[in-house]
């Protein structure tokens, strides 16, 4: 069974769906006439219906999330200047820029809701181009910023700029119109997939050399999602996500700190790794243990005191089960269930309206933040190896949150242009 025949045939679904439209435009006399789809938010008796243009549910998870996320980080930095390393930072330093990066990424968010999807389907292959440029760029010595042991980083003054995160945007968007181009070649693997296949492997050295594998594991499963969801024969595909498994298998083979590291995650309360690879994970779980049902309290966290490193980064889902509970936890885990969910909504919807590449992009984007998060809250839990995943749109980045925020604001344009088109106008 291949991909085409579990999703149908995206071109015979957009069909069938203008089809019974001017089907039932014919039966209510309105011959060549759309009737429109509506997609009501609120009934009750003796009230008339409204009709929104745009997702407010959707604006406020996001809002919220980003709200949350400028909490926790502020709670969860506030105590770094006690350490050497931060000792020149203020309390609040991590906070105002957090605080910034958001007022940044929520202005270019508003600017860019108000572009056509159109535009951004006839620009996609020099995106992703001018993302692969700046990903050769940071690894210019002298040029590119290192922390850590990688070279992620383009110094840019007010922020420091993560090509990584641009990349997955583009890929999103170049893999969409990717299978566009391709969809009448989709069965055959040379035309196909092969090409798709080989830019993903060019951006893959170039972000294993940096190194981030975690950016190049989220990157691939969008593009693979995105081709998957396009159509492509169920068997190509499935050889290509078996090659791309056995490559990743292969780089944790033979590099020995990724060895070490999944060594360490399935016995991390060993005294050679408690102090060592598994300290991060420890010290994440004793988070999680303190939390229990309703949390320690807002600030009340003692992991953040030092002891669980980037508590306002990678571990920042530790510190909220610590000072917010389970409950706190299960709230974030289902915001994002819900975003990821109305993301792929989108995404069909645009794809019966016969827009393909916008329908393809929003599932993209549900792929990216869905299975991001996913990573990252099982980094976390421990229920998967260390990886140096931030939470979307919730972890200190000044990059992840503009970019997080400008991938939205085009799924909420795509679902502005489907309401749209489904009240009889353009898109």
């Amino acid at each position: 069974m291949n991909a085409a025949s579990i999703f149908g045939n995206l071109g015979e679904r957009a069909r069938a769906a203008f089809a019974r439209r001017g089907a039932a435009a014919g039966a209510s006399g309105g011959a060549g006439v759309d009737v429109p789809v509506r997609d009501w938010v609120s009934t009750s008796a003796g009230q008339p219906t409204r009709l929104l243009g745009f997702d407010l549910t959707l604006i406020w998870v996001v809002l919220s999330l980003l709200a949350l996320g400028l909490l926790m980080v502020y709670s969860a930095s506030i105590a770094l200047p006690d350490n050497p390393k931060f000792a020149k930072y203020a309390p609040m330093h991590f906070f105002v820029r957090q605080a910034l990066f958001i007022l940044i990424g929520l202005l270019a968010g508003w600017i860019t809701v108000m572009i056509p999807v159109t535009f951004w389907e006839r620009h996609a292959p020099k995106l992703f181009v001018v993302a692969l440029v700046l990903l050769m760029v940071v690894l210019i010595p002298h040029v590119g910023k290192g922390v850590n042991g990688a070279r992620r980083w383009l110094p840019l003054g007010v922020m420091n700029f993560q090509p990584s995160e641009l990349a997955k945007l583009a890929i999103a968007m170049y893999a969409a119109n990717y299978m566009v181009r391709k969809m009448e070649v989709k069965e055959n693997f040379i035309r196909a997939v092969w090409p798709m296949a080989c830019a993903l492997a060019f951006a893959g050295v170039l972000l294993l050399a940096e190194p981030d594998m975690g950016a190049f594991m989220v990157i691939a499963a969008i593009a693979m999602g995105i081709l998957f969801l396009g159509g492509v024969n169920g068997r190509m595909f499935f050889l290509s996500v078996a090659v791309l498994i056995g490559a990743f298998v292969l780089m944790i083979t033979f590099s020995d700190f990724r060895r070490e590291r999944i060594f360490a995650y399935l016995n991390p309360w060993d005294e050679k790794y408690a102090q060592g690879k598994a300290y991060q994970l420890t010290h994440s779980l004793i988070a999680f243990g303190r939390g229990e049902l309703f949390g320690q309290g807002l600030g009340s966290s003692l992991e953040k005191l030092h002891y669980l490193p980037e508590a306002h980064t990678d571990f920042l889902l530790a510190v909220i089960g610590e000072e917010l509970g389970f409950i706190g936890v299960a709230l974030v885990i289902f915001a994002f269930f819900w975003l990821s969910r109305r993301l792929f909504h989108i995404g069909r919807q645009a794809v019966a309206l016969d827009r393909v590449f916008a329908g393809l992009y929003a599932q993209g984007i549900g792929i990216w933040m869905g299975g991001q998060a996913f990573i990252n809250m099982g980094v976390n839990l421990g229920a998967l190896p260390t990886k140096g995943l931030t939470l979307p749109l919730m972890s200190y980045g000044g990059s992840a949150t503009v970019l997080n925020c400008v991938a939205l604001a085009i799924c909420l344009r795509i679902d502005i242009e489907n309401r749209q088109l489904m009240r009889g106008g353009r898109a």
